[in-house]
Formats: C-alpha cells, sequence, structure tokens
C-alpha cells in the first residue's frame, strides 16, 4: 500500500456513505475505493486509466471518502485524476438531484389521497379548500410531476393559482367555467409544464414590418428547483401552420430570456413571430429547446461568527467568512461564495444567491434575521456579499446559517406544441 492509499484510510473513517442505490456492503465499496486509488499511481498508464474509470463508475458514494485535490501527500498526477473524477461525481449528484420526479396515484381514490401522494413523492404540499372526498381515478403507470397535477386538478375541476403559494405549496382554486383541461392544453418537458395562453395578431398599415404574430406561453417548472437563467435560443425555434407556411421568428436577441423567482413556480414569456403571408386556421407545431442553469438539492452552511472555522464547503460550494466589523450600531457580516464550475451562475444570474436563506442564531438560540446586503465583489466562480445584523455590542457565540443549492448543472430539454388555433 503506497502513500496515497495511506492517506485515504483516513478519509475512508470520516462519515459513512452518503447514499446507497443498492446492496453492496460498505466495506467492500471502501476498500474498492482505496485499490483504484491507490492505482491512480500504478506504473502502467492503462491501470492509471482503469482506475479513474472505476472510481467514476462506482458514483456519487465515493466521495466522502476521495481526498481533497489538492493535498500535498497526493502526486501531481493523482491529484489530477482526483480533481477529474470530483468533477464528473458532482455532475452525475447533481443530474440525480434534478432530474424530473415520478409521482405514483395507483392506489388513490379520492382528491385527498391524490393530493397526499403528489406530496409525499414531491415534497410540495398544497392549500386546497375543496371537497377532499371527491372521486380520483387511480393510474397504473407513474406520472411526471406536472402531468400528475394535472389529471388530478382535471377530475376535481380545480386550478393553480401561483401567486398564493410559495416555494413549497401550491394554492389550488377552483376552475373557471371556460377553462380547457389542463393535460390537454399543456406540454411536459423534463421539470417544465408549458401551455399556451393567447395568440394576438397585428397588422401595421404604415408600417409593415411592425406587423407579427405573438404567441403568449405560460411556463411552470417543478417548485423543488428554481431555474437559473431560463433561455429559449431563437435559432432552434421552429413553427408550422396547418396551410404549410413555416414562420420565423421576429426575437431582436439570440435568445428569449423568462424571468424566474424562487417564491414561485411559474413564468410567463412570448414568441414574436412573424405574421402569416397564407391564410390558416392552426399553428401545427411549435418546437424549440429550453436551456437552464438548474441548482441541486439546498443544504445548510454553518460558520460561526467569531473562531473557526471560517469556511465551509459542501459539494462544489464553499462559504467563508471574511470579516466581522461594526457598521454604526449594526455589524456587517461579510461573506465570500464561491462555487467550483459554476458555468454562467454567478456572472448575469446571480439572484438565486440573493434569495437563498440567511440568518444568524444568537447564544440563546434565537433567530436573527439580516437588515440588508451588498454585494462588493463579484467574479466568474465567487460572490462577495455584506449583511446586516443587529447582534448588539459582542457578536461572539453567534452562528450563521445560510441554506444554498450546492451545485448548478447546465439542463436543455426539447419541447413541441401543437394545434394552437390562430385569430
Amino acid at each position: 500500500m503506497n502513500r496515497i492509499a495511506s492517506l485515504l484510510i483516513v478519509f475512508a473513517t470520516v462519515g459513512p456513505l452518503s447514499a446507497q442505490d443498492d446492496n453492496s456492503n460498505p466495506d467492500t465499496l471502501r476498500d474498492d475505493v482505496l485499490e483504484w486509488i491507490d492505482e491512480l499511481d500504478a506504473d502502467a498508464a492503462a491501470i492509471r486509466q482503469a482506475a479513474e474509470r472505476s472510481l467514476i463508475e462506482a458514483g456519487a458514494e465515493t466521495l466522502s471518502w476521495l481526498p481533497e485535490p489538492d493535498d500535498p501527500r497526493l502526486s501531481p498526477e493523482a491529484a489530477d485524476r482526483i480533481r477529474r473524477i470530483v468533477e464528473v461525481l458532482r455532475k452525475q449528484q447533481a443530474a440525480r438531484e434534478v432530474a424530473d420526479i415520478r409521482i405514483d396515484l395507483g392506489d388513490v381514490s379520492n382528491l385527498g389521497e391524490a393530493l397526499e401522494a403528489i406530496s409525499r413523492d414531491s415534497g410540495v404540499e398544497f392549500e386546497c379548500n375543496s371537497d377532499r372526498t371527491q372521486p380520483v381515478d387511480p393510474v397504473a403507470t407513474p406520472l411526471t410531476f406536472w402531468h400528475a397535477i394535472d389529471l388530478v386538478l382535471d377530475q376535481a375541476e380545480l386550478d393553480i393559482n401561483f401567486y398564493g403559494g410559495d416555494r413549497e405549496t401550491l394554492m389550488l382554486t377552483p376552475r373557471d367555467e371556460d377553462r380547457p383541461d389542463r393535460v390537454g392544453a399543456a406540454v411536459y418537458a423534463g421539470i417544465y409544464r408549458i401551455e399556451p395562453t393567447s395568440v394576438t395578431a397585428r397588422r401595421i398599415l404604415r408600417q409593415p414590418n411592425l406587423s407579427g404574430l405573438n404567441v403568449s406561453m405560460e411556463i411552470a417548472w417543478e417548485p423543488r428547483i428554481t431555474p437559473i437563467g431560463l433561455t429559449i435560443p431563437v435559432d432552434q425555434i421552429a413553427v408550422t401552420l396547418d396551410s404549410g407556411q413555416r414562420l420565423q421568428s421576429q426575437a431582436s436577441s439570440e435568445t428569449i430570456d423568462v424571468a424566474t423567482a424562487s417564491d414561485i413556480a411559474f413564468s410567463e414569456f412570448y414568441l414574436p413571430l412573424e405574421l402569416p403571408a397564407a391564410k390558416a386556421s392552426k399553428i401545427q407545431r411549435i418546437g424549440g429547446v429550453i436551456q437552464a442553469l438548474l441548482p441541486g438539492r439546498r443544504k445548510r452552511f454553518t460558520v460561526p461568527l467569531v473562531g473557526t472555522p471560517d469556511a465551509v464547503s459542501i459539494d462544489a460550494m464553499t462559504v467563508k467568512r471574511l470579516d466581522v466589523r461594526p457598521n454604526g450600531p449594526l455589524h456587517e457580516v461579510r461573506l465570500s461564495i464561491t462555487i467550483e464550475n459554476a458555468d454562467r451562475a454567478l456572472e448575469s444570474h446571480r439572484q438565486w444567491l440573493m434569495d437563498n436563506e440567511i440568518f444568524l442564531v444568537a447564544p440563546d438560540d434565537t433567530r436573527v434575521d439580516h437588515l440588508g446586503f451588498q454585494v462588493f465583489r463579484q467574479t466568474t466562480e465567487e460572490l462577495g456579499i455584506g449583511y446586516l445584523f443587529d447582534v448588539g455590542d459582542d457578536p461572539t457565540g453567534y452562528r450563521l446559517k445560510y441554506l444554498s443549492p450546492t451545485a448548478v448543472i447546465r439542463n436543455e430539454v426539447p419541447f413541441v406544441l401543437q394545434d394552437i388555433p390562430l385569430p
């Protein structure tokens, strides 16, 4: 056993597996991990490459046993391979966290049971004043989140008021009399639900080039995941009418940007199209792609205002206390938040970090909310934020609590809308 394997014994004894996808013995997996890491320094290149592949194929469960890539006891080549392995495994872990979930409605018989089943499988709660004993048909096959909700709401003649809920709760309301069934009106793409809401045509007589056709859309996402930087590339939008004509987009930029917020699980946007030249009764097909960065599971960071540790790392994110300084009658807590391989998450799209929950816990365990914040530094991988707190004269004993997704992953899903009536 060489120095790498000896080093890994220390890491292998710290904490159990984060998850187990099968019934494998954790001790056996640990032994395999130690052997593979030992082989990262083997004489033969083929053995080194095979060991790297084996660690990746073993999955994210091995992350808790891998050493830090910058540990001086690692050889340069082993450190480089560890960095690559960690990057791949973190992306795999984040991809599983943002994958669209499946809802099992196989045993439900009424509205109450159906909503409980959706809450059980998704973590989303419902505010509903309707009769929960209304009959709902079971479904043998597991459904995506939005398909399951739409199927249940159609049977109960309910709709969603997104403005009445929050990040974890959807408010259900009675459906408008002329509202079409939700299942037939929408399409499902990954974690998204897209529904066209209106089509308007305009003909400008004095400036014909300003004439056009606007298709308004509503896009919703699973409340547990708020997309970062949600966009639709214009060059991938394809629109065909039932007359055979293909319409071109009139968007003034390369992407259609869709605003997102963490406290509401939907947004609205429109596709600006050229005015049809020939007689047509409907849009036969709209195809496109939704691109976004999706945040992984939210996790809790705890950093004392005085003393050690001054930094906590979870997955790809590190929260570090830079300074605690008096600011008038308050104290300013300066934090550095870094994300490895941020992939635009800290460039133009950083509001998701501002929306993260942050507060102090006083020595008597009472909660202290911040009174404002200011960004003082921003790079491609780091964001510096100063938060104001009222902690009296002495911040000793106060602990900072920060809840945030610890990884982001690039996500792209296609969508197709069909048979949209024209005005």
